[in-house]
């Protein structure tokens, strides 16, 4: 069993958040990597739920707010739709996903864990006109 690093940077990579997520096998795919990483965000928010989600993507009926969503109203999340969410975004290209140094560019990619424990998400943001 592996334990990975999952880090949310900016694109400059800055680390903006991180947590461990243990337990996982030595080789999974990007996709269930990416669920696996938004169930385990959600859970946490569902155990002290607040007006406010720090998460990979946007819940439904959630507004962006600086560094994560404001919640419409204090609520359990559902965290198979949000990776459901979180995989259209990623097809999308509304977030990269590295291992290492290295892009991950397909969900149905194979990843070995044992070769670098941290998994970077980065956010990307749309360009206003472009």
């Amino acid at each position: 069993m592996a334990t990975v690093i999952v880090r949310d940077e900016t694109a400059t990579g800055r680390a903006l958040d991180e947590f461990p997520l243990p337990g996982l096998p030595e080789r999974i795919s990007a996709r269930e990597l990416v669920r696996l990483r938004v169930r385990e965000e959600v859970a946490r928010y569902n155990a002290a739920p607040s007006a406010r989600f720090s998460g990979l993507v946007r819940p439904v009926d959630a507004e962006v707010a600086l560094n994560g969503y404001r919640m419409a109203a204090v609520r359990q999340i559902d965290w198979e739709r949000q990776a459901d969410i979180a995989e259209r975004a990623f097809e999308r290209n509304a977030f990269v996903l590295l291992v290492g140094e290295r892009q991950v560019e397909d969900l149905a990619e194979v990843i070995d864990l044992t070769v670098d424990p941290i998994v970077s998400f980065i956010k990307l943001i749309p360009l206003v006109g472009g």
